[in-house]
């Protein structure tokens, strides 16, 4: 029996129509760092259709929810 695909950061930004090369998400990353209190889904970085992907996917515990952790915890180093 098949699992859940796992994908990664790479096809998570594809998915967001953001540059989805290594380069560009560590730019990304860097450059957005969120306060530890600001949820990743309630953040001014995404428009409303990148914000509307991340709490479905999340809020299901889809496919997705351990790359958007993943990306959650990059964009709050200091939580």
């Amino acid at each position: 029996m098949l699992g859940e695909p796992e994908y990664s950061m790479n096809e998570l930004f594809a998915q967001l129509g953001l540059d989805s090369s290594d380069e560009a998400i560590d730019n990304f990353i860097a450059e957005n760092q969120l306060a530890s209190e600001e949820k990743l889904t309630e953040a001014s970085i995404w428009t409303d259709n990148q914000r509307m992907f991340l709490q479905e996917e999340w809020q299901k515990d889809a496919a997705w929810v351990e790359t958007i952790d993943e990306l959650n915890v990059r964009l709050h180093p200091d939580a």
